[in-house]
């Protein structure tokens, strides 16, 4: 085979430059390699994917073999080398046959060819192949490859932000690591531990982290709130490991259709219930520990190519998600942020409600109901005028956008969670009696509300069945969000007040608690280890529900280390930073006050903590 520099320059108007002589002259040392069979250059070749197997069940990727074709560094000549550079053939064949189907979408064949060629410079390359092989011009609609997918070996150069963050977390790690020496080494009684020491030292924060609170210990704790808490954190990491599972290269993708009509699929198409769930309890905690506080004080108030997820958002938009305003942006950078921007912006309001409920009491909370009713309309008619639906056969961008992101739309869980926690506010200290019809009546409708919320479209969920009408949807997205926001209530006051049974046992126990104090980390951490799973690939996945069980438990396990590397670097040490602008007592206080104090703080600041971010989804 023969190619010139005219071939490499007519994608463009400019004269052959260096690069273009570059490239010609390593593919014209690639072709002469494979006609003398060198192994460098059969390897380079040998690192290729071909056309994938099982297109008619989805599988939209070949591989090829990315070390292989990364690891060729051959010396040609004195001073020059070539070295391996892996992207993707994205090919469509309808289009290169020239005919009209939808059958099969575009799919990826991995190359490897010299580093010193271009993407540009590659099609020409390989369309030349093509003509050759098999006698065809194939149009470059139809077979190209884009340079946002092609790795060398060689490292991008870290840019200013990696630098600031390798700095930040190398003085962390040495602050943490020089006083947990301290502490160890210089501290005889913890008691008197240094409060300079107490911010930054690894062993005081896995002591309080991993310690173990004996249940109903403390009044002003909910302790199945641990549970409820894990639990809802556990839901949205395994909903978002099917997310990225549909998004990896496997070679049954549409395996997912059949599966999306089984019984087992609501649970994770409807995982955005968890969401809500998060939201009750931010609402509740809000308003709970805030007006208590108001009572004491008197106060008024091998696909890595692209980067990441989010990466163009990120460099594009990254102020939208410090300001926690990204659920209303197309720019979300760490799109599960959202949820953090959702709950700020109401925590941010809650003063006003918090001031109407400590002045007006029960007339500022029948304004709430009406809020949380306007609200629930205002969901109803954003779906009754797009026609709007989130079943997965009619699901659309816009319809998550609105429904979903929007904080206005997002609100009732939130207040009905607020709502809550003024009543047991108003309550606090009083058992509420209730017959056992009462409280059997309370678990039948609350469980009844979950297996509804969850199960109620399985029958519309057929790819080929009945369509569920746009009023049908609207209301069932309208009552389910306050419904289950109101089972949860239920869930909460049962085990309260000791009609929770097996469900308080379960959720109250105390093995929950190191887990509920890293939920915050461990959400926001573990998005990035299901991605690089998902990108770190070498061969293709089969989707199926035992292997994204798997995946899930190692996906966890590793976002729960990390979580807790960066608990004890980041979040611990900064949390702890308020000591310093606590206000010191005027006389000194007793040993023994000072020690019930101490074994206080880490509580209360748990409490604050979850206050101000519940921490969780999707």
């Amino acid at each position: 085979m023969k190619f010139n520099v005219e071939e490499l320059s007519t994608l463009d108007s400019r004269a052959p430059g260096l690069e273009d002589m570059l490239c010609l002259s390593d593919l014209a040392s690639l072709m002469t390699g494979l006609s003398n069979g060198q192994y460098w250059a059969l390897k380079m070749f040998d690192a290729w994917g071909s056309k994938p197997s099982g297109l008619l069940t989805g599988n939209m990727y070949d591989l090829g073999n990315f070390d292989e074709c990364l690891n060729i560094n051959k010396e040609v000549s004195l001073g020059r080398t070539i070295q391996g550079k892996y992207c993707f053939l994205s090919v469509s064949p309808a289009q290169a046959l020239g005919v009209q189907s939808s059958i099969i979408g575009r799919f990826n064949i991995a190359t490897c060819l010299p580093a010193s060629c271009s993407a540009t410079q590659m099609n020409t390359f390989v369309g030349s192949l093509m003509k050759q092989l098999l006698n065809v011009t194939i149009p470059s609609s139809a077979m190209s490859i884009s340079e946002s997918s092609c790795q060398t070996s060689e490292s991008e150069p870290w840019n200013g932000l990696t630098i600031f963050m390798i700095v930040i977390l190398s003085v962390m790690g040495s602050l943490v690591a020089l006083f947990t020496l301290w502490d160890y080494c210089l501290v005889k009684n913890q008691e008197q531990l240094p409060a300079i020491v107490k911010v930054f030292s690894a062993r005081a924060h896995s002591r309080a982290l991993f310690r173990i609170v004996e249940v109903n210990s403390n009044p002003n704790v909910i302790d199945c709130l641990h549970g409820i808490r894990c639990l809802s954190l556990i839901w949205v990491v395994y909903c978002h490991q099917y997310v990225m599972a549909t998004v990896a290269s496997n070679i049954n993708l549409f395996h997912v259709i059949s599966w999306e009509e089984t019984p087992y699929a609501s649970f994770i198409l409807h995982g955005f219930f968890a969401v809500d769930s998060f939201f009750v309890l931010g609402g509740l905690l809000v308003a709970l520990i805030s007006l208590r506080l108001m009572d004491r004080t008197k106060a008024d108030g091998p696909r890595f190519a692209s980067g990441y997820s989010g990466k163009v958002d990120c460099e594009n938009g990254w102020y939208w998600t410090l300001l926690f305003v990204n659920n209303y942006t197309n720019e979300k950078c760490v799109g599960h942020t959202w949820y953090l921007s959702v709950d700020m912006q109401l925590f941010i309001l809650s003063p006003i409600l918090l001031i109407a409920l400590y002045k007006w009491g029960k007339k500022a909370a029948a304004g709430i109901f009406v809020l949380i009713v306007l609200l629930s309309g205002c969901l109803f008619a954003t779906i009754m005028v797009n026609k709007y639906s989130l079943v997965l056969k009619h699901f659309s961008l816009d319809a998550q956008k609105d429904m979903y992101f929007a904080t206005h739309t997002h609100a009732t869980p939130w207040l009905t969670g607020f709502l809550f926690g003024y009543i047991l506010h108003l309550n606090r200290g009083k058992k509420i009696q209730l017959s056992k019809v009462a409280v059997w009546s309370g678990w039948v409708l609350c469980l009844a509300m979950f297996f509804t919320s969850i199960f109620a479209l399985l029958p519309y969920a057929k790819w080929t069945g009945q369509d569920l009408s746009t009023f049908a949807e609207a209301s069932y997205y309208t009552l389910t969000r306050v419904g289950w926001s109101m089972a949860l209530c239920w869930v909460i006051f049962a085990c309260m007040n000791g009609y929770g049974g097996l469900a308080n046992s379960f959720l109250s126990s105390p093995l929950w608690q190191p887990l509920s104090r890293l939920s915050f980390s461990v959400y926001m951490w573990h998005i990035f280890f299901q991605e690089i799973n998902v990108r770190s690939m070498r061969v293709n996945a089969y989707f199926s529900n035992y292997t994204i069980m798997l995946n899930f438990w190692s996906t966890f396990g590793f976002a729960v280390l990390f979580a807790y590397v960066m608990h004890l670097l980041i979040e611990a040490p900064f949390g702890g930073l308020d000591y310093f602008l606590r206000p010191k007592p005027k006389t000194p206080a007793l040993v023994k006050q000072k020690s019930q104090i101490d074994e206080n703080v880490p509580q209360n600041l748990e409490e604050i903590k979850v206050t101000t971010s519940t921490h969780a989804e999707n």
